[in-house]
């Protein structure tokens, strides 16, 4: 078996070399899935996973901006159409200096898994530019929203790919975006998510990957008999997806201690109530400033410069911040401190040895493929209501986050537990993905 998986890997490699992120999602998937393939002969020697690998359409083009001084800016744009197996080509788009086609192609491999494991009819794929949007005035962000939508455009479709928000791509920026689409194709559809609910937006969309991320760690909890009210809560990041973790957390009884970004996080032994986190969101959103200056408000916590919040002692770690965050000697920091839950609100935030650390250890670890799909899932209720020309109230759109999110776990706990009890849900998540996408490609044919 270990043959099989490193001769898939060594495929994978020659062909893609220089992506070490999408080499890393591979590897992933393959020491789970691969087994399971082996195992079955509906998809042995069709080679499905040699194929899932291979993005259907890879596309990169120039935008091409002017920036307030007047100078053109030139940026690379770019958007990966995974697989659409079971429905339209669905993921964010990131605008961030960070951006290369193998992050995003392993954000949009992740992205297949985990549409797939919503149970909605969503493809996967992902997309963005290496343009910054921070220090950028509002007229330059809507300047080089249009000239990236002036090329995406002829790509997407409420049918084809319907992107969404990520990284650098909030409210505002989905504003721009859908303008430009609705100008230049004259039409106005559901073609992006995360829209503005004055013009098809969906309630609970903000909220929806944070929340998502906590009830599925509420879900783990549950299969030890425990739940959050009590526990000492650590969540890295402090944009959206840690900001709605942190306030579903407060809302079940959690002590969030720590937020962080890009310069270091923030450490509060009192906890971070609903005030002080309304003061973060303020300074995020509104004021775009840096978690550092939580202590000019509350000057009794602990800002630590440049270091991420795995030393904390804690019982759940929320990392939603960004990719590979979370390393093996993180892990090995937080087993040592007591803590028995992880659930991932970014994309492949901890590193496979961080990975192999947790599951050596048995301790409930939930990878973002299934515990962040709250995001997309909500997005999925987005494009439902949009082709309905209706809007569901907050309470029927959170019940269908809280089932969504339900389901995903059963189905890990379905393919993912092993002899001993233990569930694996990498490998539950992995497998049940597969399996999904797996049976409509070998239903479609070799196309």
């Amino acid at each position: 078996m270990k043959s099989n998986i490193e001769a898939f890997l060594d495929l994978v490699k020659e062909r893609n070399g220089q992506e070490p992120e999408f080499l890393q999602a591979v590897q992933e998937v393959a020491e789970t899935v691969i087994p399971y393939i082996v195992e079955h002969d509906i998809y042995y020697g069709r080679n499905i996973l040699l194929r899932m690998v291979e993005p259907e359409r890879a596309l990169t083009f120039r935008v091409c901006w002017v920036d307030d001084s007047g100078e053109i800016q030139v940026n690379r744009g770019y958007r990966i159409q995974m697989n659409s197996a079971i429905g339209p080509f669905k993921g964010g788009l990131r605008f961030h200096p960070t951006v290369n086609m193998s992050i995003l192609k392993f954000l949009a491999f992740e992205q297949v898994f985990k549409n797939a494991l919503t149970t909605l009819p969503m493809g996967g794929g992902k997309g963005g530019s290496d343009f910054d949007p921070k220090g950028k005035s509002d007229d330059e962000i809507m300047r080089f929203c249009h000239s990236f939508m002036s090329e995406l455009f002829r790509h997407i479709g409420p049918n084809t790919d319907v992107p969404a928000g990520d990284i650098g791509v909030g409210a505002r920026e989905i504003g721009f975006l859908f303008g430009m689409y609705k100008k230049l194709r004259n039409e106005f559809t559901g073609v992006l998510t995360g829209k503005g609910l004055s013009w098809g937006g969906s309630l609970i969309r903000p909220e929806a990957t944070g929340y998502g991320t906590v009830y599925f760690a509420e879900s783990m909890l549950k299969t030890k008999e425990e739940d959050l009210n009590g526990k000492d809560v650590v969540i890295s990041g402090s944009g959206n997806v840690a900001q709605y973790a942190a306030e579903k957390c407060l809302q079940l009884g959690a002590k969030v201690l720590t937020l962080s970004d890009s310069s270091g996080y923030i450490y509060d032994s009192e906890g971070i109530d609903a005030d002080k986190l309304a003061y973060v969101m303020n300074l995020k959103n509104v004021k775009r400033g840096r978690i550092s200056e939580y202590l000019e408000n509350y000057p009794h916590a602990k800002f630590v410069k440049g270091k991420t919040p795995w030393e904390v002692k804690c019982d759940i770690a929320l990392p939603c911040a960004t990719q590979n965050e979370l390393h093996e000697a993180d892990a090995k920091m937080l087993l040592k401190n007591g803590c028995i839950c992880v659930s991932e609100g970014a994309n492949m935030p901890s590193t496979i040895d961080a990975v192999h650390a947790f599951q050596k250890a048995k301790i409930l670890y939930a990878p973002g493929k299934a515990s962040n799909a709250g995001g997309v899932a909500t997005s999925g209720l987005e494009m439902t209501q949009n082709s309905l020309r209706f809007n569901w109230t907050r309470d029927e759109v959170d019940l269908k986050l809280k089932s969504i999110m339900s389901n995903i776990h059963d189905a890990c706990i379905e393919f993912g537990t092993e002899e001993d009890g233990y569930i694996n849900y990498v490998k539950g998540a992995n497998i049940a993905g597969f399996v999904k996408v797996a049976d409509a490609m070998l239903a479609q044919g070799i196309v």
